[in-house]
């Protein structure tokens, strides 16, 4: 045997394939050196090689935090704590560092508190107890104190009303508590994120695209505002920059779990299936385990593909989820197009929203749902502690055989909703906002002891108000047409919609 062959078996014997460990290594190395750029980069390989490794993913955290990536760091340590390894405690620990950097006192005492309820003896419970003063100190300069820190609303709060609104329809008031959001977390990137799609979902598209320009501009490469905005251009139908943007984002190459969904998601929702199966098939294959939204998304990429036994696989663990969803496979020849009103859990979201006119809504959209007897045997139905007089009034109308023979003012509220439903059927989410517009209207006029009467004329100002909110052309002249009511009289019941609204 020649040298030269001996060379070449000694190097297919002893070639390197480069792990996460390796990779982990060379990350330290730089991290103790303090090129954090570099310590990066190697962490984000050895996560990516060695994703359920909870100790390449702390240390990538705190190489995060050091670089004040703060947002980032904190998704790594709550995948840790939600998953990898519940038990890695000092992840409370560096949480609070974060959330104290970011502002947030209200969650940065919460995490350091569950550090050291858990290790009070712990390698950083000395520098957790100095975090506390430091909260303490910064509480004081504000005015504010730490026991005021346990009934402060704060960002989790205002985030989960905020998604609470967003899932439900109420765009405008998604609207306002995001907006709150932002300014008071100038860098929470997500709430400018769902900022633009309350105003696109509104159909307020200047505004939308505004909010995520400005994210990027402040933040290049944000992924989930780069995905939003494939989303708005393709429903635009602007397929120029649905191709530009495409081009972008099949070049990221996310690490995070969350974010290869989001990426797989926009693909599979602008069609572009072969982009989105490749993401979601593998993160089914890495064990991914999210809700009914990731399967669904599979199933509808796979099939689209020709792959039938995964869609079906699929579309199991999407009813598992949403067992009403059943019948509405994507494969399905032809499917009816359904709106809120066959949608139980948006039906039940409804029923146990704060808000009056949600609630109210909840009740209507019950009168005309396929589930209408399921939602009504619904605690949220029969036994809703948060059911005033008029939802309590309303559900009683809604069960009554009686009703058509009903003249009180719930009869009223009912038919114009009624009437409003001829025109916006079925109630999908931009539709939804004229109907809580009018019970908002109704409500209200309640509350002030105000009768309502001509139901057309309230019906017709109310959708005429809805367009004029969405930047929609309308005349009054269109809308009184719509209802069969003169302008002059339309004009009048404006004045009084406007008032209410107010």
């Amino acid at each position: 045997m020649s040298k030269d062959s001996k060379a070449e078996q000694q190097a297919q014997i002893f070639s390197f394939h480069p792990t996460g460990e390796y990779y982990f290594a060379k990350g330290l190395k730089y991290f103790h050196r303090r090129d954090l750029h570099k310590a990066k980069k190697y962490m984000e390989r050895a996560y990516e090689l060695e994703a359920g490794e909870p100790m390449i993913a702390c240390q990538l955290a705190i190489v995060c935090t050091e670089l004040g990536e703060y947002e980032y760091s904190n998704e790594l340590l709550q995948t840790i704590l939600n998953g990898l390894d519940p038990f890695m405690t000092e992840c409370h620990y560096f949480l609070a560092n974060n959330y104290a950097h970011l502002g947030l006192f209200q969650e940065a005492y919460k995490h350091v508190n569950d550090y050291l309820d858990k290790e009070e003896d712990g390698e950083f419970s000395d520098d957790a107890e100095e975090l506390i003063d430091l909260i303490a100190f910064e509480m004081d300069e504000s005015g504010e104190t730490l026991e005021s820190l346990d009934q402060q609303d704060g960002l989790i709060f205002k985030q989960e009303k905020a998604r609470e609104q967003l899932e439900i329809g109420n765009f405008s008031k998604a609207i306002e508590t995001l907006s709150e959001i932002v300014e008071e977390y100038p860098e929470f990137w997500s709430a400018y994120n769902n900022l633009a799609l309350a105003h696109f979902y509104l159909g307020k598209t200047d505004e939308a695209f505004e909010v995520l320009n400005s994210v990027l501009e402040k933040n290049p490469g944000n992924l989930y505002a780069l995905c939003n905005l494939l989303v708005f251009h393709f429903y635009q139908k602007n397929m120029s920059k649905v191709a530009e943007i495409t081009a972008m984002l099949e070049k990221i190459c996310p690490i995070m779990n969350e974010q290869r969904f989001k990426l797989g998601a926009t693909f599979a929702m602008t069609g572009q299936y072969e982009l989105a199966y490749k993401w979601l098939k593998l993160l089914q294959k890495k064990g991914f385990d999210h809700d009914g939204t990731f399967y669904y998304w599979l199933a509808d990429s796979a099939y689209h593909l020709g792959h039938t036994k995964t869609a079906k696989q699929a579309w199991k663990r999407v009813l598992s989820f949403s067992p009403e969803k059943e019948g509405m496979e994507p494969w399905k020849e032809s499917k009816e197009v359904t709106g809120f009103e066959d949608h139980y859990p948006s039906i039940i979201k409804r029923l146990e929203s704060e808000l009056v006119e949600e609630r109210l809504f909840g009740i209507f959209l019950t009168k005309h749902s396929i589930h209408q007897k399921r939602i009504s045997n619904h605690e949220a139905y029969k036994h809703n502690e948060k059911f005033d007089r008029l939802e309590k009034e309303y559900s009683a109308y809604v069960s009554s055989s009686a009703r058509k023979n009903s003249s009180s003012s719930i009869h009223f509220a009912d038919g114009a909703a009624d009437l409003l439903f001829t025109h916006y059927r079925p109630i999908q989410l931009t539709e939804a906002g004229v109907f809580l517009m009018w019970f908002s209207v109704f409500s209200e006029a309640d509350k002030r002891n105000i009768p309502l009467k001509n139901l057309k004329a309230l019906a017709a100002s109310v959708d005429f108000i809805w367009h004029r909110l969405r930047n929609e052309p309308i005349t009054q002249k269109d809308a009184a047409d719509k209802y069969g009511v003169s302008t002059a009289t339309l004009r009048k019941y404006i004045e009084t919609v406007n008032d209410l609204l107010i």
